[in-house]
């Protein structure tokens, strides 16, 4: 008798030799939570644990292959989007999740130490916003990252207002936004969840020290991972702030660089 498989995520992203970011990190994040994650290659990055040096995105057209074939092939029920690479990129996995609009899509794709390697990274955020938020189910953005978006379409870049800066996001289509990293004092950091009626839920959590890479991803991984397995988008974002925490406290230093989270810290942990 064959067993049931287990949850697919195809899940779009670069190739990251460190495994802080992109698919293999995906990968990672999805089995810990009992999924099988599908990676299509959008870029190939170079770097180590202190920095990425380079993005070298895939044409388009390959992107679109690899997807569409695995589309046609096996029954994914959850589609996550990281790091696109390029305009070209943004534009052909647009089209891409267009043609499944009844599946969950958890977009990420902001990532700075990517984006600053990235030629046209005006243009990119820009396709991002116009073509892929509208489409999202959850898209997951620090408090940063935010702000730097919302100069997009701010006039007056004086006024900040992580609320305002949220719903817009949400009238242009996306579903749910939750915003990390909220500076709060004490040494806490507050992440909140937004859809159309404001303020979904707000989690505070305790600033874990040292330089990491890969919390937000591994974040990311796990709502989708949770979402996959039937899970609500308020329930998911809760369970997967617990794990992502969780895999930050137990961080590992495989270089001289940043730390980076451990998705198979309970498989490790002494009875």
């Amino acid at each position: 008798m064959q067993n049931q498989i287990s949850p697919l995520i195809l899940s779009f992203g670069a190739s990251d030799p460190v495994t802080a970011t992109g698919l293999f990190a995906d990968l990672a994040s999805f089995a810990a939570m009992g999924c099988h994650g599908l990676p299509i290659v959008t870029a190939i990055l170079t770097g180590d644990t202190a920095q990425v040096d380079s993005v070298h995105p895939l044409e388009a057209d390959l992107v679109d292959e690899q997807a569409r074939t695995i589309l046609e092939d096996m029954a994914v029920v959850t589609i996550k989007i990281g790091q696109v690479g390029s305009v070209d990129n943004a534009t052909t996995i647009a089209e891409i999740v267009s043609d499944y609009p009844e599946m969950p899509l958890i977009l990420d794709p902001f990532h700075s130490a990517v984006t600053e390697q990235t030629s046209d990274a005006e243009d990119l955020t820009l396709a991002i916003r116009e073509l892929l938020i509208p489409q999202a189910t959850l898209l997951l953005i620090s408090a940063v990252e935010l702000s730097r978006l919302a100069e997009t379409w701010k006039d007056n870049l004086d006024t900040e207002d992580l609320t305002a800066d949220a719903m817009t996001l949400i009238d242009s289509g996306c579903e749910y936004v939750l915003v990390t990293g909220t500076p709060c004092g004490n040494g806490e950091v507050a992440n909140t969840l937004f859809n159309e009626s404001g303020v979904v839920r707000r989690d505070v959590w305790p600033r874990i020290p040292g330089s990491f890479a890969g919390g937000g991803s591994t974040l990311s991984a796990a709502i989708a991972a949770l979402m996959a397995n039937g899970l609500e988008v308020p329930e998911s974002v809760l369970e997967a702030q617990e794990f992502a925490q969780a895999t930050i406290a137990h961080a590992q230093q495989f270089g001289m660089g940043k730390l980076i989270p451990d998705r198979f810290f309970w498989a490790r942990e002494e009875t």
